[in-house]
């Protein structure tokens, strides 16, 4: 079998004679009338033959029946059949196109439309052109792109040969896309808000530090675009939301990526109870315009988004899984970790043991209310219980698909939380967060009671019972050795 060294060097002589004859191989200009789909749907009035039809795509497989040749064109709507027979093709002669052509070369193609005795819809291809050459083979569908990480370190073939990738990504666009028409139907303003900043908040994350050299100063990539957003709430907005990047120096596994996609909105006047019914309103919005049904599979397990979602207390798991409750003495705690394999010098691991116990048992969504006040620095703390907090996560499929709360509006509780923080930063965290002073003033300023939420991209993954990076189109990928 030739190596691909080798089959490039032979397209290379096909370009090059085809460069010697006077043919452009990369032509800027088409004169496509249809798309490939226009010419499907409407081939019952083509094949009269008084229409002429102009396609283009890329070459998927060519086919000798001795003096004839089929070939296969494929555009982005779909695939058709081109009939080349020298009685009628023009140019090239079916010898040269056999010669020249190759699959994986975009052409363009002019004839009109036929049904052949097999009964499939064809082009009786009177004029091919070339419009890109292809130097380098396809991977065969199902045996020459078979390793995960080759088919993400180059997607663009990935989706080349799997009909089924672009579907995804099709998917991904309409998940989005109805995320977005939801918020703005009930009333949301869409802004921007900076990537680059000079204090990183809005949640417990490490972030990437870059330098802007105009003003000699380290800059953060963004975590979270929740505390700009906020400040918007401060400047007189009731209702925004942002759908943009997110970037966090963390682990890459099933669940995580270095920069990804996240949602967020704030409400002004609306509490965390008010989230509830909205929440899952929108979730099923969106889940059934993208799947057009409210039941996924992930991992062999089926997962019903349809009716009211239960609600669980957090405290209530930790008691039912452990017997005992988030804030016991830390020596309960420890035990706890080291009967589950986990780090028990771990300085959050009430937090470890709910992410690597609990959470993977909660397979139907549900909402899983009321953490501990330490769990969430930016949350108004429970009035029946100070210990607590008024947040809100989705959760099912085994992880946490979106959270949201009373957003803390008390400057003071919010500058001790920050404080806290810090003092984890100080002790070795790097993911806690910062002090924001410049937040902390715009709160000093007022800003009404708010509910805030987000989710990320995760969620589409999940519903595609997909890992996360097999759910971006370029994920990060480790440099080949």
């Amino acid at each position: 079998m030739p190596s691909l060294e080798e089959l490039r060097k032979v397209r290379l002589e096909k370009l090059q004679r085809l460069r010697q004859a006077g043919v452009d191989p990369y032509p800027a200009h088409t004169d496509r009338s249809h798309t490939i789909a226009a010419v499907r749907a409407g081939f019952a009035e083509f094949e009269s033959g008084k229409v002429k039809l102009t396609i283009a795509g890329r070459i998927r497989s060519v086919r000798e029946h001795g003096e004839i040749c089929f070939a296969d064109l494929e555009d982005g709507t779909g695939k058709l059949q081109l009939l080349l027979n020298p009685e009628t093709l023009r140019q090239p002669t079916v010898k040269d196109f056999v010669d020249l052509f190759d699959i994986g070369d975009f052409a363009e193609a002019t004839g009109t439309a036929i049904t052949t005795k097999t009964g499939e819809l064809t082009l009786a291809t009177s004029e091919v052109r070339l419009l890109t050459k292809s130097l380098r083979p396809l991977p065969e569908k199902w045996h020459g792109l078979t390793d995960i990480e080759e088919r993400l370190r180059r997607r663009y073939l990935d989706l080349v040969v799997n009909a089924n990738e672009r579907e995804l990504f099709r998917k991904k666009a309409k998940f989005w896309q109805a995320t977005r028409e939801f918020l703005l139907q009930k009333g949301f303003l869409e802004v921007e808000t900076p990537v680059l900043e000079q204090v990183p908040g809005g949640a417990d994350a490490e972030p990437f530090v870059t330098h802007l050299n105009a003003l000699d100063i380290d800059l953060y990539l963004r975590i979270s675009p929740e505390l700009h957003l906020k400040r918007l709430i401060v400047g007189g907005y009731e209702k925004v939301f942002e759908i943009g990047r997110i970037f966090r120096n963390e682990g890459m596994d099933r669940e995580h990526l270095q920069d990804y996609t996240q949602m967020e909105f704030y409400w002004a006047y609306a509490d965390y109870e008010d989230l509830r019914k909205f929440v899952q309103e929108m979730y099923q919005y969106v889940i059934k315009e993208t799947l057009g049904t409210l039941k996924a599979t992930y991992q062999n397990q089926e997962i019903d988004w349809s009716g009211n979602w239960s609600e669980v207390e957090f405290y209530d798991l930790f008691n039912e899984n452990f017997g005992f409750r988030p804030g016991e003495p830390r020596k309960v705690v420890q035990e706890a970790l080291i009967k589950y394999g986990l780090d028990p010098d771990s300085p959050k691991g009430w937090d470890l043991l709910y992410k690597k116990v609990i959470r993977p048992k909660l397979i139907q969504p549900r909402f899983l209310v009321r953490p501990p006040v330490e769990m969430e620095p930016l949350a108004k703390r429970d009035p029946n219980d100070s210990r607590r907090v008024l947040r809100l996560q989705v959760v099912a499929a085994g992880t946490e698909l979106g959270k949201g709360f009373s957003e803390l509006n008390d400057p003071d509780d919010q500058r001790k939380r920050f404080q806290d923080q810090m003092a984890l930063r100080e002790a070795g965290d790097k993911e806690a967060q910062m002090l924001d002073e410049d937040f902390l003033e715009a709160l000093e300023y007022g800003m009404p009671p708010t509910a805030g939420f987000g989710f990320s991209e995760r969620l589409f993954a999940v519903l595609m019972d997909k890992s996360v990076r097999e759910a971006v189109l370029f994920p990060l990928m480790k440099p080949r050795e």
